[in-house]
């Protein structure tokens, strides 16, 4: 082995030790590292591209939305639809699906959104309005770089002239004139800024048309009612409406009271079937009238679309179904006509629902519960017939042209005596499970006919009455939506169309009192076009021969 023997070196040729390592950075902890989590955070969620993805989630989010029964527009049918999928239904309700623009997870996204747009647009406007108060950019060294260039084009002119003609020349643009070593003139201008405006203008309409339906959502309501031809309404508290949708921070203790009365409702439809026009003919009173004890009703037409504006809300025209009339003869002789809103289940208007008689005549005590009846089946408006067996009923168009109906008729204990809530277009199916109600006969009647039971009780079908729905809105922000929809289209609009250029002359002397110009022109945002306006620009390099 070989080793080196030190012994003989002296103290000036000790070799030093190496010096330690410096000491790795130390991480911030504490209060420091949470701003600096926080910092990075606010930095990704407030970039153009999460505001993109965000914006793009939440059009993903609002289709369940356009494809699911709501609750807020459609109870029943949202009831229908979680009942006939009974695996999917419930879960599908439990995560807010039927609920969508009301569901937690929708809120979250609408709220990063805003806040995304938010941190976006305010440095964004800032460096907008520095580039407005900034000059032009300096011309480049190399203009035949550029993808527009035209050089050595002569002109007698001196520097200074010709850059003096070619700033009169760009009237429309954003001009400098700048000097040069060795006599050069230069000349930067740039067109275009407007577009950035409709840029601004667009996403700060965006963020304008969000926090409008952010107060709609928080200050404004909605309630759905079904109101029967001869019937109506009066506006004055939650209770009154079917169904009541408040805002966040809406009571329903201060609504304003108005009434509205059905006198009929007309429907218009082509030999095919389909609906051409709905027109329900209505009488309403104002506050002022409510409060006076008036009687007299203003008479108005009411379309869909076409909403009544009263008290500032609005009252729409949703849709409309049947209410089959019976007339049912008791035992004892009495006579009672009674109805009943029976629900659509397609477009042919075939309708299915119950009429309940909870109290017959001639019966006391427990005997009146032992002895309800209930009238369950279809309406059709134009009775056809299903598959080919005369006994199943269907419709074969929505126009009440030939009404029928089929009639299940039950007789017992119709669970209405525990005070529980019950459908009004069904019975309680534990009631039938139990054996509560009893199946008695059934029959298909057109208007005019009748049959009996085994008791003697005679139901006869008498016709029919229209029913609608209608929805009482109120938004508060409804028409700074509208004018922010309005400003979004059009700053839209201006970014598409407007397009941002640049162009740039070098004029150096040629030594003898004359000038070569070189130009190069950029389009920052789509070339496409712009070679036809850059021959015109190029020109402004020659003297016209009026000059």
């Amino acid at each position: 082995m070989t080793t080196h023997d030190t012994t003989h070196l002296r103290p000036d040729d000790q070799v030093e030790p190496p010096p330690p390592p410096p000491a790795p950075p130390r991480r911030p902890t504490g209060v420091r590292a949470a701003v600096g989590v926080a910092r990075v955070l606010w930095r990704q969620l407030t970039s153009m591209r999460v505001a993109l993805i965000l914006l793009f989630l939440l059009a993903l989010a609002s289709l369940p939305g356009a494809l699911l029964p709501q609750w807020t527009l459609d109870a029943g049918r949202t009831a229908t639809f979680i009942t006939e999928n009974p695996t999917l239904g419930p879960i599908l309700d439990e995560l807010g699906f039927f609920g969508v623009f009301g569901s937690p997870w929708y809120a979250a996204i609408y709220l990063a959104l805003f806040t995304s747009l938010i941190g976006c647009l305010v440095p964004r406007t800032w460096d907008f309005v520095g580039a407005l108060r900034s000059k032009p950019v300096a011309t480049p060294r190399n203009l035949g770089r550029l993808p527009h260039h035209a050089a050595d084009v002569p002109t007698a002119e001196a520097p200074d002239a010709a850059a003096t003609r070619i700033v009169a020349g760009l009237r429309r643009w954003r001009s400098t004139r700048r000097e040069e070593s060795g006599g050069v003139v230069t000349v930067s201008a740039e067109k275009g800024f407007f577009r950035e405006v409709g840029n601004l203008v667009f996403h700060f309409s965006l963020l304008g048309l969000l926090a409008a339906i952010a107060v709609g959502k928080m200050f404004g309501f909605e309630g759905t009612v079904i109101v029967t031809e001869g019937q109506g309404f009066c506006s004055s508290s939650p209770s009154v409406y079917d169904a009541f949708r408040p805002g966040l921070l809406v009571d329903g203790t201060d609504l304003a009271p108005f009434c509205v009365n059905l006198e009929r409702f007309d429907a218009q439809y082509t030999d095919q079937g389909l609906a051409t026009d709905f027109d329900a003919s209505i009488g309403y009173q104002t506050g002022e009238q409510v409060a006076a004890g008036s009687t007299d009703f203003t008479p108005r037409h009411l379309k869909v679309n076409d909403p009544l504006r009263i008290s500032g809300e609005r009252v729409y025209l949703l849709g409309h179904g049947f209410s089959p009339v019976f007339q049912v003869t008791f035992p004892n002789g009495e006579v009672r006509t009674a109805w009943q809103t029976f629900q659509p289940t397609d477009t042919t208007l075939l309708s299915e629902g119950v009429v309940k008689f909870p109290d017959p005549p001639g019966y006391t005590g427990d005997e009146v519960r032992q002895h309800q009846l209930a009238l369950q089946g279809l309406f059709a408006p134009t009775a056809g017939i299903a598959h080919g067996n005369a006994n199943i009923l269907s419709s074969a168009g929505a126009a009440p042209d030939d009404p029928a109906v089929a009639i299940q008729a039950w007789r017992g204990d119709l669970g209405m005596e525990d005070g529980a809530g019950q459908s009004i277009f069904a019975l309680d199916q534990r009631q039938i499970d139990n054996g509560g109600l009893e199946k008695l006969d059934r029959a298909n009647l057109t208007i005019g006919e009748s049959f009996t039971l085994d008791d003697g009780t005679r139901i006869e079908f008498t016709g029919f009455k229209q029913w609608v729905q209608l929805q009482t809105s109120y938004d508060p922000a409804q028409g700074y939506a509208l004018v922010f929809a309005i400003t979004l289209l059009g700053g839209l609009m201006v970014s598409l169309i407007v397009k941002r250029r640049r162009v740039w002359y070098r004029i150096t002397p040629d030594g003898s009192g004359g000038s070569t110009v070189e130009v190069g022109g950029l389009a920052r945002t789509d070339q496409a076009g712009y070679g036809e306006e850059f021959g015109s620009l190029a020109a402004l390099a020659r003297p016209s021969r009026s000059g």
